[in-house]
């Protein structure tokens, strides 16, 4: 009965507060052009088939038990933890997975669809560190955790939660998964992620959000309303926690995102080729170990390979490689008929011009690329390493920018503009036309951080920079901030479970 109710007394629908800085509203991003592809339909399929001779000829360590056994019952050649696939077997198997699905997040307003043209920005996930210009570096922590998943709830640009946007790690990693998913779900109302370290958080993650959406079991295994990003032990391995995850989520039809860590020139090969046809080998092991555990389970094909600083051994981003493997991705992902997962990334260490030039790069090509799920999009510093406050209103603006890029362009007669520019005729200006005036305010994007003042105003203002102007905004927004309805016996019930499962010690941590 008190599904019942729930479903009849669904989470509202909250209108974006009024005050605080004006951004873009909320809405959902379609690529109305085709994605560029980086090689011929030939290469492509040279890189296919050299991956399959990988998965046949080498094969991948499955070190988990349970999978090992169901390859074995499915045909495939099991020898210790090593299992070589026949490529008929992957390729059946990966056809099975949907092309598109949609993504149930708490709030009906902001499901997300995956595939097709659709297009979907995440924050910034799982940084150790965070940082912000008045405190600086500092270790992740659950205030500063709070405050991210608030920003990223205000920010319209971001469209999901793509994990912890900083590790919160004050708070016991027994029953951090408990806490950190009851401040997702009561503090946004945005679909959210669960890593997979074990069964049990994955578990306890997918009750809490079932409790949320006030759905019934079977409801939640019709409609995928929580994933997960799977990463192989490059070269070549999945561990016994990713796959773990796979055949909890899979089994009951949650989105895995099978994300290959492949940097070229340590965990892949050097050339970006050679490095994409291991990426392609772990994806396609991943993924069809998803469908041999469901079939039609939703997956999603995750790129992340980039290169190496050969004289430090640092992980790059943002680079040329990045961008060639990025888009190399993305047209593997659509031979296969799958939604494709990428990244905004970049490697700088302090919000400055690197910093900006590296996401733009891997903006750039995750759009050119395809990507439907983009993980990062906001607050990436540092290679990973730090999530930082301003960062995020400053990509929150490249999303904004990038969403209007993917705005269809009007060609209707009015846009045409025939007769304004006959009413104006040569020599003129339109700053004063009825078209122009029509839509002063809609005319053009105008980001939150950027400053167009002239010269002499801008210097009379104190010369404010990008970074002075990101961290005013980090706080209007802040303090715009509203948590989301939620009902009150929903929350109890969210409660009940969590303190119940924290009372019990939430999991083992000794795996």
């Amino acid at each position: 009965m008190a599904t019942e109710r729930r479903r009849r007394r669904p989470r509202e629908s909250v209108a974006a507060k009024p005050s605080g800085p004006a951004q873009p509203s909320w809405r959902l991003h379609e690529r109305g052009f085709e994605p560029t592809p980086a090689v011929s339909d030939d290469e492509l399929e040279a890189i296919h088939e050299a991956s399959l001779a990988v998965l046949r000829d080498t094969g991948m360590d499955f070190l988990h038990p349970t999978a090992r056994q169901m390859w074995a019952d499915a045909g495939a050649g099991v020898d210790g933890d090593r299992v070589r696939l026949d490529p008929e077997m992957v390729t059946e198997l990966v056809a099975s997975a949907p092309s598109e699905f949609v993504l149930h997040a708490p709030d009906p307003a902001r499901h997300l669809p995956m595939g097709g043209r659709s297009m979907a920005f995440a924050a910034v996930a799982s940084p150790p560190n965070v940082a912000d210009r008045a405190g600086g570096r500092r270790t992740g922590n659950h205030q500063d955790f709070r405050r991210l998943v608030m920003l990223s709830e205000v920010l319209n640009a971001v469209a999901m939660h793509g994990g912890y946007p900083v590790e919160p790690v004050d708070v016991h990693s027994s029953v951090r998964h408990l806490v950190t998913t009851r401040d997702l779900l009561t503090l946004s109302r945005k679909a959210i992620h669960c890593y997979s370290l074990g069964a049990q958080r994955n578990q306890d993650c997918l009750e809490m959000v079932r409790i949320v959406r006030g759905v019934s079991h079977e409801q939640l295994e019709s409609e995928p309303s929580i994933f997960t990003v799977i990463n192989c032990n490059s070269p070549l391995r999945l561990d016994t926690p990713m796959l773990e995850g796979i055949l909890q989520y899979s089994a009951r039809n949650q989105v895995v995102v099978v994300t290959p860590f492949t940097l070229a020139g340590a965990m892949a090969p050097v050339t970006v080729a050679g490095a994409v046809v291991q990426q392609n080998a772990e994806a396609l092991a991943g993924m069809a170990f998803c469908q041999l555990v469901r079939k039609g389970a939703p997956v999603i094909y995750g790129g992340f390979t980039s290169n190496v600083d050969m004289q430090s051994g640092a992980p790059a981003f943002g680079t040329p490689e990045y961008m060639k493997a990025v888009l190399l991705g993305g047209q593997l992902a659509r031979r296969y008929g799958i939604p494709y997962r990428s990244s905004n990334a970049c490697a700088a260490n302090a919000v400055d011009a690197q910093a900006a030039y590296e996401s733009v790069f891997s903006l750039w090509a995750t759009v050119m690329g395809g990507a439907h799920m983009v993980m990062h999009g906001a607050g990436w510093m540092e290679g990973g390493l730090q999530a930082c406050f301003e960062k995020m209103v400053i990509d929150a603006d490249m999303l904004g920018m990038v969403g209007a890029f993917l705005e269809p362009l009007a060609t209707d007669a009015d846009s045409l503009a025939v007769e304004a520019i006959a009413e104006v005729g040569p020599g003129g200006h339109f700053f004063g036309t009825a078209h122009t005036l029509a839509r002063y305010r809609d005319a053009f994007f105008k980001p939150m951080v950027s400053d167009w003042r002239n010269y002499e105003s801008w210097a009379e203002a104190g010369s404010p920079t990008a970074l002075d102007h990101a961290e005013r905004l980090v706080g209007e927004l802040l303090a715009a901030y509203e948590p989301p309805a939620l009902a009150d016996d929903v929350r109890a019930e969210l409660d009940d479970f969590t303190d119940r499962r924290i009372a019990e010690g939430g999991v083992d941590t000794d795996f």
